[in-house]
């Protein structure tokens, strides 16, 4: 045995580089583990949030899994980085309950978007210009797109467990807590909250595995029945093809761009949406991740950025062809395993082989309630809101940007709108701070489109 270990040594090496990060194989092993339980939760989180879209819960399920698995493992042998990726959060939100039930959508086109937005990142990644890009959007707007998914993802769950409302008064109002049901995913909130302030790891999975353990017992007055289904069986051996039938390969772009004018910029713009939610989130992800595992160089660049940003636009790409939202950087997931010593790419590809063993379990993550999830959506939600310490707030022609892009995007429960009006106010804002060079042609061009589209919508 101990002959064989030696063997693999050279291979790891010759891969990965260990030693020349300061690593070794036992602690990239448990980095990778770490980075797992931080982020699969969203194997049961998406097959209940895409449902609502008209999914199939266990096509999903496997999509997902088999998307994370190999941009994990891609990003880990190509890249040699230690990030996970998976379907992003926020998204499959915009995804179900915006592109689908509110610009009337089939999910397929909805897949359609994503695969569209996947393969041009993979476009702008050969042609070197999504750095650009990014570089040319006002930093506010980046800092603050994340921020303002973090409420949007928030707010799903709040309102998904019946912790949030609606009303004909206000709008908005506090649900019923004695349904044991938003009282339970009240509890789970704060129960995941302590978990990772104490910073147990999979603290965001064992809060969801603990909720749906307590809803076996627990009656929905609804339906009189268990918040948890039990399964007929824990381990399933499925087949994989049957599996992902009601999903793989059904994306389409049948009557996308043939309905009203303001449905097809709509769906341009969703496209739009999709594309620079990933570009923005996964070079910030990128760089700031990757300045705590100390992988930047000397002049403050991470040499392997384009491999990355390829493997996530390529993610997303796959993803929808197996029937699953944006695959992009998960960012506090991947600060998990990095905080364990994770510093290459055998990190990202354990992550990968244990999405793939978690297929086998298909029938325990679907079992678990919205009342389960919805919790961790509100944790995911915290977690995002981060970037906006560093930005001036003292500054009105940047907090005015900053708010709307934030505020907007809960408040209209669209992600695109957060962004256009946010995109309008920074430059209202410079051209009343008499600052007006400062203005970026990209940002101009934005600008004018944004102001076009929303015309429109009034017109039409």
């Amino acid at each position: 045995m101990m002959e064989r270990k030696q063997k693999q040594i050279p291979m790891l090496e010759k891969i990965f580089h260990l030693s020349e990060r300061g690593t070794n194989a036992r602690t990239e092993m448990v980095a990778g583990l770490t980075t797992f339980l931080t982020c699969v939760y969203i194997v049961a989180v998406n097959p209940a949030i895409l449902s609502a879209a008209g999914m199939d819960t266990k096509a999903v399920f496997w999509a997902t899994a088999l998307a994370s698995a190999i941009a994990c493992i891609w990003i880990g042998i190509w890249a040699n980085l230690p990030f996970a990726l998976a379907p992003a959060m926020g998204l499959n939100a915009y995804f179900a309950y915006y592109v689908v039930n509110t610009l009337g959508l089939t999910w397929q086109n909805a897949l359609a978007c994503v695969f569209i937005s996947g393969v041009t990142f993979m476009l702008l990644s050969i042609l070197k210009v999504q750095q650009k890009i990014v570089d040319a959007m006002p930093e506010c707007i980046k800092l603050s797109v994340g921020a303002g998914i973090g409420f949007f993802i928030a707010f799903t769950g709040l309102h998904q467990a019946g912790i949030i409302t609606a009303s004909k008064d206000t709008l908005l109002t506090l649900g019923d807590l004695s349904n044991p049901g938003a009282l339970l995913a009240l509890a789970g909130i704060f129960v995941m909250a302590v978990l990772v302030i104490k910073q147990v790891k999979g603290g965001i999975l064992i809060g969801i595995l603990g909720i749906t353990v307590i809803g076996i017992f627990i009656t929905n007055p609804l339906t009189g029945t268990s918040y948890t289904q039990l399964p007929d069986t824990l381990v399933a051996f499925d087949n994989p093809v049957k599996a992902l039938a009601p999903t793989l390969g059904q994306l389409s772009i049948k009557g996308m761009f043939t309905g009203a004018p303001v449905i097809v910029l709509g769906v341009i713009f969703a496209i739009i949406s999709f594309l620079f939610v990933d570009l923005f989130d996964s070079i910030g992800v990128l760089l700031g991740v990757a300045s705590k595992a100390g992988l930047l160089d000397k002049d403050g660049n991470l040499p392997c950025a384009g491999k990355a940003l390829f493997v996530s636009a390529g993610g997303a790409a796959i993803g929808a062809l197996l029937g699953t939202n944006t695959v992009t950087i998960y960012g506090a997931e991947s600060t998990t395993g990095i905080a364990e010593g994770g510093r290459t790419g055998m990190t990202a590809c354990v992550t990968g082989v244990l999405f793939l063993l978690a297929l086998f379990f298909s029938p325990v993550f679907l079992m678990v309630p919205s009342i389960a999830t919805a919790p961790a959506l509100v944790m995911v939600g915290i977690f995002m809101i981060e970037p906006l310490r560093s930005i001036d707030l003292k500054d009105i022609s940047i907090a005015l940007p900053v708010f709307l892009t934030v505020a907007f995007m809960p408040f209209s429960y669209n992600i695109a709108y957060g962004i256009l009006f946010g995109m309008i106010g920074y430059t209202v804002g410079k051209i009343a701070a008499g600052k007006s060079k400062e203005l970026t042609g990209t940002v101009k061009v934005l600008t004018v489109l944004f102001v076009i589209y929303l015309v429109l919508d009034i017109i039409l």
